[in-house]
């Protein structure tokens, strides 16, 4: 790693040391809300802008140059990596991944084949470039978690409620092991692709994972998050874990050998660090729609969670969930520049 990104404010409250003020990025960052996101973004799907290296350098870039964020996220999307292995499935607008054979069957997961570096080789070449870019910027790289994928190729989209998803984990727990390891594999692989290209920390997202309760947790999902953090153990980076409604799962996200725990708007910063307990960074947990209110609503909000995040060993400031499209850029330009000035040192 870059000496001076080793040194940032970003990995140094990761890795739990002394920081020059709070560092601060936002999930959702690279796009949606900002204009010149959707100049560049026009007439391109998703999945190609994703497999376009200029086009994901200009869009990472974009919340660096305008809001000051002490790191830069990826852009990517979770389901790249079941793309690049043959998986038939799209990115509808308003709608999100769709899935044109959705895995009911052990023949269904037979098709997920592991993920290899030549897969992807837009993501290499992505990073690369960004790394160059950024200097001394950290860059995070990310990838879905596996309860998460499986809820998308089983349900063959998104879902409110996981009914198939469940369905398949209670009643054919062997075919659901199966399909998580292989889930698992491509996602550890996936993020093994982003380190070695440079990326200075990676997430994992298993943002749909809040729809499980604790003992479930810890038997159908918690050795297969753990298996990616292990392998991801070596690599000197620090690894987020973040999904959304995991209040009661803070304590297990955290043995699933996470160095950060990513906390949403449900639960106070100083409470979530009791349930997460001691060695782990907290990183949250602004709900994203104070955003939409007068700036002395956010600042209050925002001063308060700094406040609470104070009890933790580390704290990397954040949204509870990622940015609304509707969303002022410049309430985040104000909320950088304000975290920054407050926790100062």
């Amino acid at each position: 790693m870059n000496p001076q990104v080793a040194d940032s404010a970003f990995v140094r409250a990761c890795r739990r040391e002394p920081v020059p003020h709070t560092p601060v990025w936002y999930m959702r960052q690279a796009g949606r809300s900002l204009p010149e996101y959707r100049r560049v973004r026009e007439g391109v799907e998703m999945l190609t802008a994703c497999a376009t290296p200029d086009l994901v350098v200009e869009i990472t870039m974009q919340p660096v140059r305008r809001y000051g964020v002490d790191a830069a996220i990826f852009f990517s999307d979770i389901v790249v990596p079941l793309k690049a292995i043959g998986v038939d499935l799209d990115i509808k607008p308003g709608v999100g991944p769709v899935v044109g054979a959705p895995i009911r069957d052990r023949a269904g997961a037979a098709v997920l084949r592991p993920l290899e570096p030549g897969d992807v080789p837009y993501v290499t070449e992505s990073v690369e470039a960004l790394v160059k870019e950024l200097g001394g910027v950290p860059l995070i790289g990310f990838a879905g978690g596996p309860f998460t994928l499986a809820s998308y190729l089983i349900e063959g989209g998104p879902s409110k409620n996981h009914d198939r998803t469940k369905a398949m984990m209670y009643g054919e727990p062997e075919l659901w092991h199966e399909l998580m390891e292989r889930l698992g594999a491509i996602t550890l692989a996936f993020l093994r692709v982003q380190v070695a290209a440079g990326a200075s920390a990676v997430q994992l997202f298993d943002s749909w994972v809040g729809a499980v309760a604790p003992h479930d947790y810890r038997r159908y999902v918690l050795p297969h998050t753990r298996r990616i953090f292990e392998g991801l153990a070596g690599l000197g980076v620090p690894r987020i874990h973040f999904g959304v409604g995991t209040g009661e799962l803070l304590g297990l996200m955290g043995e699933a050998g996470a160095d950060v725990v990513g906390v949403d708007w449900r639960v106070p910063l100083d409470e979530a660090a009791l349930r997460v307990g001691a060695g782990k960074a907290l990183q949250g947990n602004l709900d994203p729609s104070i955003l939409l209110a007068p700036w002395e609503v956010v600042e209050e909000r925002a001063r308060d969670v700094l406040e609470r995040g104070r009890v933790a060993e580390g704290h990397v400031f954040n949204l509870g969930h990622g940015v609304l499209p509707s969303t002022d850029p410049d309430q985040l330009t104000r909320l950088t520049e304000l975290v920054h000035e407050v926790s100062a040192r």
